[in-house]
């Protein structure tokens, strides 16, 4: 698969949900703690609209912490922005070779298709990320992965029900892949999309 075309296709995609959404859902929530579909747009084209040395800058007045400056510029953004001009951020920049500061293009494609998902989700829209996109993220998780984003997937397997993929060991707690890529991406998902003894540990409240 050619990822950087995946990247733009996926990003042309998810600008064209953004641009159905009523304005009710653009302030719904998300599986973003804390953060309504607007701020997730915007932390989504962050890495476009923000050269080099702003976003040092941006990390010198988080003092360091990248999930600080990314929550702040986030809300900040969104204030100032309106959901046009977020959307337009991501469809005009379907082609960006912006990179995640570790992961390379694949954690491009990542950043585009979980955010996209922490959306839909969230809003209960019925989108499914194609196959392949799931699969090649799937296919690179690693411990550093799950470490980073905080999963907590200990003494559970992940067994997607709608392609051939397992992860971890354990008991099993089965799934929609694009679901189970949710977790080991540290998220938790609203109710009745998950089945196991553990589901109840990956449920949002």
């Amino acid at each position: 698969m050619d990822i950087t075309s995946a990247i733009a296709a996926e990003r042309r995609e998810l600008a064209a949900m953004l641009d159905d959404l009523s304005p009710l859902q653009w302030d719904g929530p998300t599986l973003c703690a804390g953060w309504r579909v607007r701020e997730v747009a915007a932390h989504m084209s962050m890495g476009f609209r923000y050269p080099l040395p702003k976003m040092a800058l941006e990390l010198i007045k988080a003092r360091g912490g990248i999930h600080r400056m990314a929550d702040r510029r986030a809300r900040g953004d969104a204030a100032a922005m309106t959901t046009n001009e977020l959307v337009s951020a991501i469809r005009d920049n379907a082609h960006n070779p912006w990179k995640p500061p570790v992961g390379g293009v694949t954690a491009a494609l990542g950043h585009d298709v979980i955010h996209g998902l922490d959306i839909t989700v969230a809003l209960g829209v019925g989108r499914r990320v194609p196959e392949e996109r799931v699969r090649l993220l799937l296919e690179r998780l690693t411990p550093r992965t799950l470490r980073f984003f905080g999963a907590d997937l200990d003494g559970v397997e992940l067994r997607a029900d709608d392609l051939d993929w397992s992860f971890g060991a354990g008991t099993p707690l089965t799934g929609a892949a694009q679901d189970l890529l949710l977790l080991a991406y540290g998220r938790k998902l609203p109710p009745g999309r998950l089945h196991g003894q553990a589901r109840d540990r990956y449920i949002a409240v």
